[in-house]
């Protein structure tokens, strides 16, 4: 694998090196984080610790990586990197797990006995629904309107004769 840097910035607020560069990968499948961040440290000759991989993308059938790295000055620089961030630039084997709460939290399945029984008063429900559904409904009362006057025919005979 080869690596040819694409762009380099120095972002000297966050004391980090930021550099997007393309990993050449012939006839191998796209590169794992470790085996990029290893490349990015021997080539920018920075600590292995603190180089970190943000993204690698490849397109269908390509035989090139697209990868964003940030090279950090020092380890107190390092620590604004983001948790699952390092957890993903972590070997496989010691990556953590993110657990799920909803599973823990779920109380037993009830009995199947109870699970029946529970259902036939759930069956009756909808059909009182059904039957009260079926009953005509009442007429909402809308406030009256005044009638309309009838208009005049004509206006010679509105006024009176003399």
């Amino acid at each position: 694998m080869s690596l040819e840097v694409l762009e380099e910035h120095q972002n000297n607020l966050l004391g980090r090196r930021e550099a997007k560069i393309v990993v050449h990968h012939e006839g191998q499948g796209t590169p794992d984080r470790i085996s990029v961040r290893k490349l990015a440290a021997e080539h920018f000759k920075a600590n292995f610790d603190r180089v970190y991989v943000r993204s690698i993308a490849t397109k269908t059938g390509g035989s090139t990586a697209l990868c964003i790295v940030e090279l950090y000055q020092d380890a107190k620089a390092a620590e604004i990197v983001p948790a699952y961030l390092k957890n993903r630039n972590l070997p496989k084997d010691q990556r953590v797990a993110k657990k799920k709460k909803e599973a823990e939290e779920k109380p037993p399945a009830p009995a199947p006995k109870a699970a029946a029984a529970e259902k036939k008063p759930a069956e009756t429900k909808p059909a009182e629904k059904k039957e009260e559904a079926k009953a005509p409904p009442a007429k909402e009362s809308k406030p009256a309107s005044p009638p309309k006057e009838a208009k005049p025919a004509a206006k010679a005979e509105t006024k009176p004769k003399a």
